[in-house]
């Protein structure tokens, strides 16, 4: 099965005219129409102290998110572990998923800007062990069940949420890798994965290795399904845009993504030229250019894509073009690409 879904950041950029009420506007326009061409989930980052990301709360938007729409997927990507109680984020999401109907899929990661770890309060070496304690309590919490929880930050005594969420299987889970290495142990911890390639990084061809550390893992995870392994899912976020030709694409993506990349923290600064190449960890040209790389992300292992279509304060005209142009335009050329494969390919 192959799924395409959204990924905004909510880079927001005072001195420009856009406001942040017109912006949460656009966000939400650009839900109702992800969900009306076939985007898989719409997925939200947590950040904070800083316009880079002005959403402080994806529960909060989401919760907003699940009243516009009735199919579309909601998530965050991601929900910052190691700034909260474990047990408020249950509640949080719990009470999304219950409101939406069950659509949430929850993304966590352990946070690793030093001006919000430092909001917090948090010493940045304990932040790791924050986190898998955290972690922890999450998936007991989520269960809906009586827990009890002892670690080195924190301690539960017989506590029981008074939400849960509706789904069956409970809330999917995503834990956010920002290193290559990391694959291996998420795998192993029989938990999906989702990460950014181009802030770490150069290729398509270093995703494979990605994959092939994460499956790894997988084949070792001790919980196993029908088949006796565990598959998890692994979502790839790339910055896209899509035109009717890849000159008109390089000329709306090229400023925005510069700007959106002169305010990114702590990622691989790459250039635009390097980005838009025809190796380049994004998918910006013609449906036809954006439907062969799509091929090459495929063969690597990619499954599932969140599509970065907002960046940069590009004008939400071109940003909904460019949506509808990769659902409408350069999945079908992709599906049509593969069809012949041996695997078949579903949407």
């Amino acid at each position: 099965m192959f799924r395409y879904s959204i990924f905004c950041v909510q880079d927001h950029y005072p001195s420009l005219p856009r406001t942040l009420p017109q912006f949460y506007a656009e966000l939400s326009d650009q839900a109702m129409l992800a969900e009306e061409l076939g985007y898989d989930t719409f997925f939200l980052a947590e950040h904070h102290f800083d316009p880079y990301g002005t959403v402080p709360n994806p529960a909060v938007a989401l919760a907003y998110l699940a009243a516009k729409t009735r199919q579309l997927r909601l998530g965050s990507a991601i929900s910052v572990l190691s700034y909260h109680p474990a047990f408020e984020v249950a509640e949080n999401y719990s009470m999304v998923d219950i409101l939406s109907g069950g659509r949430v899929t929850l993304g966590v990661g352990s946070g690793y800007l030093a001006h919000e770890l430092a909001g917090y309060g948090i010493d940045l070496a304990t932040k790791r062990e924050r986190y898998d304690e955290n972690m922890a309590v999450l998936q007991k919490a989520l269960t809906g069940a009586r827990f009890s929880y002892r670690g080195s930050h924190q301690t539960i005594d017989e506590m029981q949420l008074n939400v849960a969420p509706v789904q069956a299987l409970g809330l999917p889970i995503y834990v956010a890798v920002s290193a290559p290495p990391v694959a291996y142990y998420v795998g192993r911890q029989a938990q999906n994965m989702m990460f950014v390639p181009y802030s770490q990084l150069q290729s398509i061809a270093d995703i494979g290795a990605v994959f092939r550390e994460y499956r790894r893992g997988t084949d070792e995870a001790p919980i196993a399904d029908s088949d006796g392994r565990f598959v998890g899912d692994v979502a790839v976020a790339f910055h896209a845009h899509v035109a009717a030709t890849d000159e008109e694409a390089r000329a709306r993506a090229k400023d925005p993504f510069e700007l959106y990349l002169r305010t990114r923290q702590r990622a691989k600064h790459q250039s635009f030229e390097a980005i838009a190449s025809e190796d380049g960890l994004s998918l910006v040209g013609s449906a036809q250019t954006v439907a062969a790389k799509l091929g090459r992300l495929y063969a690597e292992g990619v499954r599932h894509l969140m599509l970065v279509h907002n960046f940069g304060a590009m004008p939400a005209d071109a940003a909904a073009d460019s949506m509808r142009r990769f659902a409408l335009e350069a999945m079908p050329l992709f599906l049509k690409e593969i069809s012949n494969n041996t695997e078949a390919v579903t949407i």
